[in-house]
Parts: C-alpha cells; sequence; structure tokens
C-alpha cells in the first residue's frame, strides 16, 4: 500500500514555496511537533483556549503525505485550497520525496532523536496496534536486530538521518534539523527558533503576553497525553489515538536494553555517521 501511496505522491504532488513539511523516522517525536507547528502557525486564529487541538488529534490536524493523503490507490487529494501556510508530515527519506518538494523553496523541519529511545517507543507502538492481524510479532531481541540492520519500513534510520542532515547543511535555510532532546530539555527556545524558521517569528508584543510559554504549556506531552480525545477514539485501522502518547522520556531505553545492545547501537552510529558532522549521544 505504501509503495502506491508513494508513487502517487511523487508524480502528482504540487509543492508550494510557502509548505512545510515536518520529517522525522517514526516515534522520534511527530505527534509533538506536528502539536507544536500547527499551534506556531495557526495561532493569529485560534487563541489557545480554543485551539483545535482540544478535540483532534494532531495527525488528524496535520497529515502525513504517504500514510494520509496519497494512501488510496488512484485518489488524487485537492490540496490547493488547504489554509496557507500549508503543514503536511512525511516520514519518506529525503531521496524519495516528491521532486516539486525539492524544487521548491518550501520549509522542512526535520526532528531526531536518540535511537535507542526511538526503538523502545517504536517497539511499544506495534505492540499495542498489531498493524497486521495475525503477524507474529518479533521478541524485543529479534526486533533490535532488524533495527540495527536497517530492516525498518522506511529504510534504514542512519541513511535517513543522513539524507536530511546533509541537506540541512547544503540549504540551511531550507532544513531545520532539531533534537528531539533539546526540544524536551528547553521548549520555549525551540518553539521560538522553529517560528522564526518557518517565517512565522513571535513578535515582542507576543513574547511579553507570554505566548510562547503558552503554546509550550498547552503542547506539553503530559497536557496533550492527558486530553480526552488523545486518550480515546481510533486514528486509522487498528491505530489508537492513546497508542502515540506512552512516556516520551529521555533516556527511557535504560529499562529495557542491556548495555551490550547500547555499545552495538554506538559502534553502528561511530561507523554510519563518522565524517558526517553529526553526532548522536546516547
Amino acid at each position: 500500500m505504501l509503495f502506491h501511496s508513494l508513487l502517487s505522491f511523487r508524480r502528482d504532488f504540487k509543492a508550494h514555496d510557502t509548505d512545510i513539511v515536518l520529517a522525522s523516522v517514526p516515534k522520534s517525536g511527530t505527534t509533538w511537533m506536528k502539536a507544536l507547528v500547527f499551534s506556531i502557525v495557526s495561532r493569529n486564529h485560534f487563541p489557545i483556549d480554543h485551539s483545535p487541538l482540544l478535540v483532534n488529534s494532531p495527525h488528524d490536524l496535520v497529515l502525513s503525505f504517504e500514510c494520509d493523503y496519497y494512501l488510496k490507490p488512484g485518489y488524487i487529494p485537492k490540496l490547493e485550497n488547504l489554509p496557507q501556510p500549508r503543514v503536511f508530515a512525511t516520514h519518506l527519506p529525503h531521496h524519495a520525496l516528491a521532486s516539486s518538494l525539492i524544487d521548491s523553496k518550501c520549509k522542512f523541519v526535520y526532528t531526531r532523536r536518540n535511537p535507542l529511545d526511538q526503538f523502545i517507543s517504536q517497539w511499544h507502538f506495534l505492540l499495542k496496534n498489531r498493524l497486521w492481524p495475525g503477524a507474529k510479532m518479533s521478541s524485543l531481541d529479534e526486533a533490535f536486530n532488524m533495527f540495527c540492520d536497517g530492516v525498518l519500513g522506511f529504510g534504514p534510520f542512519c541513511d535517513h538521518l543522513l539524507g536530511y542532515w546533509n541537506a540541512s547543511l547544503e540549504n540551511p535555510d531550507r532544513v531545520l534539523f532539531l533534537k528531539y532532546e533539546d526540544v524536551k530539555r528547553d521548549p520555549y527556545s525551540e518553539i521560538k527558533k522553529i517560528a522564526e524558521f518557518v517565517g512565522l517569528p513571535f513578535s515582542e508584543e507576543e513574547e511579553k503576553a507570554g505566548l510562547v510559554g503558552e503554546i509550550a504549556k498547552f503542547c506539553s506531552f503530559d497536557k496533550l497525553k492527558n486530553l480526552e480525545i488523545n486518550k480515546t477514539g481510533i486514528h486509522y485501522g487498528p491505530i489508537k489515538n492513546d497508542s502515540f502518547y506512552r512516556k516520551g522520556d529521555v533516556g527511557e531505553w535504560v529499562n529495557h536494553l542491556t548495555p551490550e545492545m547500547a555499545d552495538r547501537m554506538r559502534k553502528l552510529l561511530e561507523a554510519e555517521l563518522t565524517g558526517s558532522g553529526l553526532i548522536l549521544d546516547i
């Protein structure tokens, strides 16, 4: 199914220079980033206490190219009349993007996360949702081996990281490369950075009024997790809304993976990323 959606997306999507694309490996903070960027771009239309996020999942407000808009074979979505700037999401690697995106002046916000935390988050997500009914779930050890070997739905995670990392070096005005851990540690500064990057900086009046802090508080993991819309309901297929919110902690992998697994990951990162300038501390 994703193969057909990828073909349709690459063939039919027409980018606008004002588009904003949120990219990431799955379970790297995608849901959180959707909420943050939606709140940034829509702040002149919806005050925080009337935010559509109160009654809609972030995934229903910022849709994915391959998992939403182009998922149905043969269907071409009508995207021209979406509110500007249009905000999209994708887990596709950089080399698989539609050429119209690459050729446009649109902005990419890429979020990367400690791969060990990302793996554990993905593991629990798959355990909870069972995307393929009847399929045997791999053990944690088997799943980790597959993860390290690059047997993933969107390709090897190091290749994914490097694709957007290199794009950010070549075009820093078009690709913002964020660390999940930085957003957790200092959401206020990172929200301002994102707003500036997408061309919607906060005014002095907005900052004095505390709007940046309001967005940071409203879009905090615990706040989003405890909204009724995110505790109940189905996103699509078997995927439950609450499965997008487990813990969101930094370093939680230590409760699940052995020191030997962590050492294997460190060696893999050293082998794959040496010379790129990209450093991942785990």
